[in-house]
C-alpha cells in the first residue's frame, strides 16, 4: 500500500495493494483526511472522534473480523484490496464527501474471466507452468539485503514455499515452526519431517497455555480493533522466534483460497447435491438430534473407530468438524450453507446492542457472482474476504508487531490469474483439494510426507477456555461489566459461556 501526493495536480492518491496483504486506513476529519496503516497514528490525531460503529462490531461477531471497507470507528474506512482513492482538497471541502475509492485489479474479475474462458491445456503442462510461476515468483521474493526464512508448518503450501526456496539457494534455507503439546493440534513434527527431508536449518518452538496469556495482553495494540481468529497467538509466538534469527520471512499464504483446499471447497458441493433434495424441516430435525451428543463424545467414540486406519486417514476434532456439518445441513440454498459455514455467531444482531448488521460481499445479492459451480463461488468469496481480512490481516499484525516482514509468494498476481484460469478439476478432484499444487510440491517432497488430513494453524483453545484461561474469560464476561458498556448483550452471551463450560457444546470461537 502507499501514498502518493501529486503536487501539480494537487491530489493525494492511497493504494492498496491487489489482494489486500497490506492495510491501509483512512478516515474523515473536520476539513481534513487521515491516513495510514494502522488506526493507532489515526487515534492520536486531536481532531480525531473515537466513535465506536455498533453497525462494524455485529460484523465481527459474525466474521471475527470486520470486513473490508468498514472499521470499528465510524467515518474510518480500510481501503479495499485492488484500489486507488483519489482525493482532492476541494472534495474534503464539503460535507458531503463519499469516498469512491477506483478499482484497478479485480480478484473477482479475474476469476469471473478464467471460469468463461479456461485454458485448454494438459494437467502436465500446467503443472509445469506454476511449477515456473512459483519458482520464479519465490525468486523475486528472497531479494533481500537482510537475513531471510521461511515458515514451515509441513502442510502443502508452506512446504512447496520452501522447497522452491531451497532449490533455488546455495545455503540451507532458515525455516521455523510451532507445535503444542496438546494431542490433534501439532503439526511441528510433519514440519520436521519435511525440513529434514529439504535440509533446511529448522527451528522450532512448543507453546503452552502460559505462553498464550502472555501474549493476550498484547493483542489489542497490535490488532488496533477487534479480531479473534484464534490462531492470532501461534502467528504471533512464530513470528517472534522467527525475527530473532532472521528480518525477512515468506509464507505459503494463499495456496487454500485459490487452489481450493478448505474442506468446504472439496465437500461441501457434493454435500449439498445430496440434501438439497430432503425437506428442510427433515434436515433441521436430524440435526437437532445429532447436536445433543457433546462433540467429546463425538472425538472419542470416532477415534476408537479410526485408530487402525493409516495416519492419512485420521482426522483431528472430529466432533466440532460433525457440528459444522450438522449446522450447514440446515441451510435453505447453498448460499445460506456457505454463510452458516464462515459464521461465528449466526445472529450478531442479537449479541450487538443497537446493532444492524451491514451488507458485505458475502450477504449482498446485488453482487454478480455467476460462476459455474458452488465450489469456485465459495474460492472466490474466500479469497475477497476471508483471505484479506482474517489471515493476511493475522499474518501482517503478527509479524510486524515484532518488525519482522513477511511475504507471499502464491498470492503473486500472476500465480493468482493463472491458477483461476484452470478447470476446476486440476485444483479440487475425488475430494482432495490442491491438486495442481500438490504435484509440484512432490517434485521435490515425497507425497508420503505430505498426505494427510488438512489441519488448521489452530490452538486448543477449548480446552483452555475451560482451564488456565477460565477465570481470565470470567473476569471480562462479568455481567455487570458488560452492561455498564452497553455494546454487548449479557445474556446471550452467558448462555453460550455456560454451554462451553458444561461441555455440552464447543462454543469456543463465539466465546473468543
Amino acid at each position: 500500500a502507499f501514498a502518493l501526493w501529486d503536487k501539480q495536480k494537487q491530489r493525494l492518491y492511497l493504494c492498496r495493494d491487489r489482494l489486500g496483504i497490506k492495510p491501509l486506513y483512512f478516515s474523515r476529519i473536520p476539513n481534513g483526511l487521515l491516513f495510514g496503516s494502522e488506526l493507532k497514528p489515526i487515534m492520536k490525531h486531536p481532531d480525531f472522534k473515537p466513535r465506536i460503529d455498533r453497525d462494524a462490531l455485529a460484523l465481527f461477531f459474525r466474521h471475527s473480523n470486520i470486513p473490508a471497507p468498514y472499521s470499528i470507528f465510524k467515518n474510518t474506512w480500510k481501503l479495499l484490496p485492488g484500489t486507488l482513492l483519489c482525493i482532492s482538497p476541494e472534495e474534503l471541502r464539503k460535507d458531503s464527501w463519499n469516498p469512491q475509492p477506483e478499482v484497478y485489479w479485480s480478484a473477482l474479475d479475474v476469476a469471473k474471466a478464467g471460469q468463461k474462458k479456461p485454458l485448454s491445456i494438459s494437467f502436465q503442462e500446467a503443472v509445469e507452468r506454476l511449477d515456473f510461476l512459483l519458482r520464479d515468483s519465490v525468486r523475486l521474493r528472497m531479494i533481500s539485503d537482510v537475513p531471510l526464512g521461511a515458515f514451515l508448518s509441513g502442510g502443502v503450501d508452506s512446504s512447496t514455499i520452501v522447497a522452491l526456496m531451497q532449490a533455488q539457494s546455495t545455503r540451507k534455507v532458515k525455516t521455523f515452526s510451532i507445535g503444542f503439546h496438546e494431542t490433534g493440534y501439532n503439526e511441528a513434527g510433519f514440519a520436521q519431517k519435511v525440513a529434514r527431508h529439504l535440509g533446511t536449518d529448522h527451528t522450532e518452538l512448543y507453546v503452552t497455555p502460559e505462553d498464550a496469556q502472555q501474549v493476550i495482553p498484547e493483542l489489542p495494540s497490535l490488532f488496533d480493533e477487534p479480531f479473534s481468529d484464534s490462531s492470532q497467538i501461534p502467528t504471533y509466538l512464530l513470528s517472534k522466534l522467527t525475527q530473532e534469527h532472521v528480518t525477512v520471512c515468506l509464507s505459503g499464504d494463499g495456496g487454500d483460497e485459490i487452489f481450493g483446499g478448505y474442506n468446504r471447497h472439496f465437500l461441501w458441493e457434493s454435500i449439498w447435491n445430496v440434501i438439497r433434495w430432503i425437506p428442510v424441516p427433515a434436515r433441521t430435525a436430524f440435526a437437532r438430534l445429532f447436536q445433543s451428543v457433546p462433540p467429546d463424545t463425538w472425538d472419542s467414540f470416532i477415534y476408537r473407530l479410526i485408530s487402525v486406519l493409516p495416519e492419512k486417514f485420521r482426522i483431528d476434532t472430529p466432533g466440532d468438524r460433525i457440528n459444522k456439518l450438522l449446522e450447514a445441513i440446515t441451510a435453505k440454498t447453498s448460499e445460506q450453507m456457505y454463510l452458516g459455514f464462515i459464521s461465528h455467531w449466526k445472529n450478531p444482531e442479537s449479541v450487538v446492542s443497537g446493532s444492524q448488521e451491514p451488507l458485505t460481499r458475502i450477504t449482498d445479492n446485488h453482487h454478480d457472482l455467476h460462476f459455474r459451480n458452488f465450489t469456485h463461488k465459495m474460492m472466490a468469496l474466500d479469497l475477497v474476504t476471508y483471505l484479506p481480512d482474517d489471515i493476511l490481516t493475522k499474518v501482517d499484525r503478527a509479524s510486524m508487531g515484532v518488525s519482522l516482514e513477511t511475504r507471499v509468494p502464491i498470492l503473486d498476481h500472476r500465480v493468482v490469474e493463472f491458477a483461476w484460469s484452470l478447470p476446476l478439476e486440476m485444483k479440487v478432484k475425488n475430494r482432495q483439494g490442491k491438486r495442481i499444487l500438490r504435484e509440484v510440491l512432490y517434485r521435490y517432497v515425497p507425497r508420503t510426507l505430505i498426505e494427510r488430513p488438512k489441519t488448521g494453524f489452530a490452538i486448543p483453545l477449548d480446552t483452555w477456555l475451560r482451564g488456565p484461561l477460565r477465570d481470565w474469560a470470567e473476569s471480562l464476561l462479568d455481567k455487570k461489566q458488560m452492561k455498564e458498556q452497553g455494546f454487548l448483550n449479557p445474556e446471550t452471551i452467558h448462555r453460550k459461556w455456560a454451554e462451553h463450560l458444561s461441555g455440552k457444546q464447543n462454543r469456543q470461537h463465539e466465546i473468543w
